[in-house]
């Protein structure tokens, strides 16, 4: 193990036990967790998003604010559901918070756990085209969202804009350098392993993982990794691919 960090999912419920028991307590208390992870000397602030759900589901805000609240301490997400994404807008949005907190941005993407309503990415505005499923929109979405953060122009400008144009086709801004190789596929299976070191993102396996032969967790894992780099060199990828896997942990402390 080279880096270690934790995953949180921001729950909140209104029991007069608990000490998070709105929306605000849960965002304000991330700010701070990460805040207090980074001077314990820890290397990762990660957060889940689920959306419906009394639990954190708009990531970027919060990334924003822990970026500008930290400053060695890498943040990022496992995993946005990209069925509920715009791929070009989630570009602006994490471009800005990786500007903000100065290139420390790392998104973990998937096509998601399930869900808390039926086809909730319906209520979104969005449905997977003629022949195709939602997992394929999801990757769909991904891969999209991964061409947009190359930087490239792509958009027609105008010939009488507000401001002045610079020349050629426009891309979404504001473009973080850098973004593009610190994107992670949550993945369930050692197919979509292989799919996600094809298209040169990193791999975030965790409890999520199917079981595909009946072997324990971590030995299945190990192999999903093994697939995974196996399917980076074969690709010719120039870089070195991130790798993680996650465990749930329930911290007890007695009372005095």
């Amino acid at each position: 193990m080279k880096k270690i960090g934790f995953l949180s999912f921001g729950h909140w419920t209104p029991s007069p036990q608990s000490q998070a028991r709105s929306a605000a307590d849960v965002l304000l208390q991330s700010i701070d967790l990460a805040m207090e992870a980074e001077r314990l000397g820890m290397d990762g602030a990660y957060f889940r998003v689920h959306h419906f759900a009394q639990q954190l589901a708009s990531p970027f805000p919060l990334l924003a604010a822990v970026g500008a609240k930290t400053r060695k301490i890498e943040i990022g997400t496992a995993v946005i559901d990209m069925r509920y994404e715009n791929p070009h807008y989630m570009v602006e949005d994490a471009g800005a918070a990786d500007v903000i907190a100065d290139g420390r941005l790392q998104l973990g993407i998937s096509r998601g756990s399930p869900e808390q309503v039926i086809d909730g990415w319906r209520y979104f505005g969005y449905s997977p085209n003629k022949g195709e499923d939602d997992t394929e929109m999801g990757r769909r979405h991904a891969e999209e969202f991964l061409e947009l953060l190359r930087g490239n122009g792509f958009a027609k400008p105008n010939p009488r804009p507000m401001f002045p144009n610079p020349p050629g086709l426009l891309r979404l801004e504001p473009y973080s350098a850098g973004l593009r190789d610190r994107i992670w596929w949550g993945s369930a299976s050692n197919a979509t392993a292989v799919w996600a070191a094809k298209l040169g993102m990193n791999l975030q396996s965790s409890t999520l993982k199917f079981d595909e032969t009946g072997e324990p967790l971590h030995i299945q894992q190990a192999a999903q990794i093994r697939a995974f780099r196996a399917a980076w060199k074969e690709a010719g990828h120039k870089r070195t691919p991130r790798t993680s896997v996650s465990r749930s942990i329930f911290p007890l402390l007695d009372d005095p």
